[in-house]
């Protein structure tokens, strides 16, 4: 979410940034808001400072036996008190207003992100590996799993419904060692640290990855107020949320095999067969923790930590750079790497 203060001082350059994303300018909006927050803030702050001088007033007047004066205090002093109760409220009114705007906005994309609408006009980078050439038409992963037995969508959905999927015997366990390998190799070649975090965290993690609140309907929510994490990135990047760290001890790189959930809302009919778009699937992830400087090129690496994985299995792939229209709501700038399926 974005502070206010750089919204305050760089009007233009956000609006400018938004027009990039597609959307219309929200900064006049946004700094009215924050106005009439500040303006309840100083009517607050000067209605307390009165009624503490008049409370002094008052027993100055009893004192020397002023008790008509006395009176008039004691009335200005409640006066106050309730007008001062109306103040709050239209603090928190306002507060909560520009707090819900500035949650509902991405993330401003970098100058060298490409403009465009849609999936259209991302950009590729570069492609590794030859796709395959068949003298028939390949199968799809799961007409190949089924035939053999090991993928089983009807027991799934007998316990739990659509987008679920029962692995078996061997798939079962390649699954479970194609995690084993991108951990090993993100841990012993790439430096970094696993970790095996929590599935089920509070709202302000969410907010604080931007899953919340547009996501919203994407997540699963518990009746007691957790959510399900969607990925790992949740409570990666939350372990040091709040913390003031050691510019030395940068960059601190993470990665964690979870499984991850999520509703997939407003995805029917997109990409659905199969193992893919699934409520529950396992994902390995990869954060870094770093400093704005390097940020850039810390995305760069570990772009290339994933193609590094990709590459070592075999698989051909394209990377691409996601447009303004099309990157994630929290992103300033995405790589994609598109892996090539015969089916």
């Amino acid at each position: 979410m974005f502070d206010i203060k750089i919204i305050r001082d760089n009007p233009k350059v956000f609006d400018e940034g938004l027009a990039r994303r597609g959307l219309a300018a929200k900064a006049g909006e946004l700094l009215a808001l924050d106005e009439s927050r500040r303006m309840h803030v100083t009517q607050v702050q000067e209605a307390q400072t009165r009624r503490n001088a008049a409370s002094k007033e008052i027993g100055a007047a009893m004192a020397v036996g002023d008790s008509a004066n006395a009176v008039l205090l004691k009335a200005e002093v409640a006066s106050l008190k309730d007008a001062m109760s109306a103040m709050e409220a239209g603090e928190k009114e306002t507060e909560a207003q520009l707090l819900a705007l500035l949650s509902a906005i991405p993330n401003l994309p970098l100058d060298d992100v490409p403009f465009g609408k849609d999936e259209h006009s991302n950009v590729e980078l570069r492609r590794v590996g030859e796709p395959g050439k068949h003298a028939f038409r390949p199968k799809e992963h799961f007409e190949i799993g089924e035939a053999l037995g090991l993928m089983d969508f009807e027991a799934a959905a007998k316990m739990s419904g659509a987008r679920f999927v029962v692995l078996k015997g061997g798939l079962a366990r390649l699954e479970r060692a194609l995690a084993q390998f991108m951990l090993d190799i993100h841990t012993g070649e790439n430096g970094y640290t696993e970790i095996s975090p929590p599935l089920l965290v509070r709202d302000h993690a969410m907010y604080g990855t931007n899953q919340l609140p547009k996501f919203a309907e994407d997540s699963y929510q518990t009746t007691n107020g957790w959510w399900l994490i969607p990925t790992s990135e949740v409570t990666l990047t939350n372990s040091v949320a709040g913390d003031i760290l050691d510019e030395a001890t940068l960059p601190i790189r993470m990665t964690a095999h979870s499984q991850c959930f999520r509703s997939e809302a407003g995805s029917a009919g997109k990409d659905t067969s199969g193992m893919l778009r699934q409520h529950q699937f396992e994902k390995v992830e990869m954060v870094t923790i770093c400093t704005q400087d390097t940020a850039l090129a810390e995305h760069e690496r570990m772009t290339k930590c994933a193609e590094a994985i990709l590459e070592k299995l075999d698989i051909p792939y394209r990377t691409i750079v996601l447009c303004t229209g099309d990157m994630g709501f929290g992103a300033q700038k995405t790589h994609d790497l598109e892996a090539w399926l015969p089916g």
